[in-house]
């Protein structure tokens, strides 16, 4: 006779709530609320994993490598999302860092249907980048099976590619197929299978915590500033002018001046450093 139960994964597995329709408001976000503090402690015994894959990617990136994204659904929007957060905060080329979701920019607005089922697909849209063995492929899937995900993971090994991955299933497919797998293991969702959930937050945190240290192992970070921010709106402008005026002694005028003339934080000390050389 044959066994008609699925083996449920851990991102699949019922929520320990019942009956959420009836929860009065107050218990529904206290309960969210329960459920994320668990999100801290996952993340936290990841942080081996998390190491060992930023050490990597650090002493290729010095050399001129990239990181590539990859994932479907809300694990490929939380990787565009990292990534395109990254030029203006760091200044860096959004060449630096790319996020690439399965069905490609339409998918961060609407589902793209079948788009995740396709195993081949990625490592097509990788090599169209002229992907190279400086660079890291990092899939995010919270389920650690999205076909999309595995499949460009797996090519970009088989092609000497350093490959990472982030994912909430112990022992899942990615995880075996990328070299350094990140396993944060979260626990059933407060709404059974909802992975924008305790998933998401967790693999926001982590992409948080890996490209944040690139940058400062890069050199874009000085002492605790952004000092090469894009001064792209007033409030950018006057972030800079105070790190200019605490770094320098300048008053405000002399210091915004001195900012808006070289276009950032970092270029605007160097001129001024070399200036009193002279």
């Amino acid at each position: 006779m044959s066994d008609n139960k699925f083996t449920l994964s851990i991102t699949e597995s019922p929520s320990k709530f019942q009956n959420l329709e009836k929860m009065e408001v107050s218990d529904l976000i206290h309960s969210i609320n329960q459920e994320d503090a668990k999100v801290h402690q996952a993340v936290k015994k990841a942080l081996p994993q998390i190491e060992q894959l930023i050490v990597r990617i650090v002493e290729r990136m010095k050399k001129g490598g990239r990181v590539f994204y990859l994932g479907a659904g809300t694990s490929g929007r939380l990787g565009v999302l990292d990534a395109s957060e990254l030029p203006p905060t760091f200044g860096v080329p959004d060449t630096l860092v790319i996020g690439m979701i399965a069905g490609g920019d339409v998918a961060l607005r609407k589902a793209v249907e079948d788009a995740e089922d396709d195993p081949h697909m990625a490592w097509e849209e990788l090599k169209g980048h002229k992907i190279n063995n400086l660079d890291t492929v990092i899939g995010i899937a919270a389920s650690g099976t999205t076909p999309y995900v595995i499949g460009g993971i797996e090519k970009a090994r088989n092609n000497g590619i350093l490959t990472g991955c982030i994912t909430c299933n112990p022992g899942s497919e990615i995880a075996k197929a990328a070299e350094f797998p990140i396993e944060a293991i979260v626990g059933p969702e407060f709404i059974t299978g909802s992975t924008r959930l305790k998933a998401g937050t967790a693999q926001k945190m982590i992409l948080n915590m890996i490209t944040t240290t690139l940058m400062i192992k890069l050199g874009k970070v000085k002492g605790n500033k952004m000092v090469n921010m894009q001064l792209t709106n007033k409030k950018l402008i006057q972030r800079g002018t105070r790190m200019l005026m605490e770094e320098l002694g300048l008053d405000k005028e002399d210091a915004q001046d001195l900012l808006i003339q070289n276009g950032s934080v970092k270029k605007a000390i160097d001129a001024y450093k070399k200036r009193q050389k002279a």
